[in-house]
């Protein structure tokens, strides 16, 4: 189960820098700014819980003695997503935007704002608290990062240029993911370890709701996929082979 969340997690991630190549303007700049922001607080959560013995003490400490849930896929997936959304991003100024793409001042006031907490907690707080206030801080990311995408769908009523693959992937990744933390609390003998780390157990929840509105969104009400442009099928041409010694473009598959 773990190698399962972690390709679907890093396929789908894939797949967006991939499309990023040759355009952005079907994706939400708020969205790309929270999943930077989020996956970068995740990262760091995830490393404290996994390398730092003393937060993994004190978490024994404060929950009866139990292992925290953090495991090495965690880690892996956390790097790993925020590496390719810092790809994603930066393809963001260099690649055509529509004119009115960029980060909206709600995104840019939940930053500024949350920094501001992180370093207050810093100053007056314990390692452990600004530990777990990155965790929070990432599962805020996760509960608001889907929205400006969802609003932009409707405003557009299509999904051309943003990348439905991604969302497949991350629905499977979601969903495994989740169980992953359900059957590890089960083996540990409490289940309410679950709850042990939120941002995991929220994160799952968040992903498989705003999926199943990004599903019905691309499969059921804007069903419209045309494009002037048709990128989705230069960028499937341009990474098939074509055959040996053809010049004839008939002879290159597209799938």
């Amino acid at each position: 189960m773990i190698e399962s969340v972690l390709l679907s997690g890093s396929t789908g991630d894939a797949i967006s820098s991939l499309l990023g190549w040759v355009r952005v303007e079907g994706l939400s700049i708020d969205f790309l700014v929270y999943n930077v922001y989020g996956f970068a607080c995740y990262a760091l959560f995830n490393t404290a819980f996994f390398f730092n013995k003393r937060i993994g003490d004190e978490y024994a400490r404060r929950n009866d003695g139990h292992e925290n849930l953090v495991r090495f896929n965690d880690l892996f997936f956390s790097y790993h997503a925020l590496v390719l959304s810092l790809v994603t991003f930066a393809q963001s100024f260099y690649y055509k935007r529509a004119p009115a793409q960029s980060s909206s001042r709600t995104s840019r006031v939940f930053f500024f704002g949350t920094l501001a907490s992180l370093a207050i907690s810093l100053m007056f707080s314990s390692i452990y608290n600004t530990v777990y206030l990155l965790s929070f801080i990432k599962l805020g990311c996760s509960m608001i990062k889907y929205i400006p995408q969802a609003w932009l769908n409707y405003e557009r009523k299509s999904t051309t240029g943003w990348s439905i693959h991604n969302i497949m992937l991350d629905f499977t990744g979601g969903t495994l993911s989740f169980a992953q933390l359900i059957l590890d609390a089960i083996r540990s003998g409490n289940v309410t370890e679950a709850l042990g780390n939120p941002v995991k157990f929220g994160m799952g929840l968040a992903s498989i709701g705003f999926d199943l509105v990004f599903l019905t969104q691309h499969f059921v009400l804007y069903t419209d996929r045309y494009d002037p442009q048709d990128i989705e099928a230069q960028v499937r041409c341009q990474s098939a082979p074509s055959t040996y010694g053809s010049t004839d473009s008939s002879d290159v598959s597209t799938f």
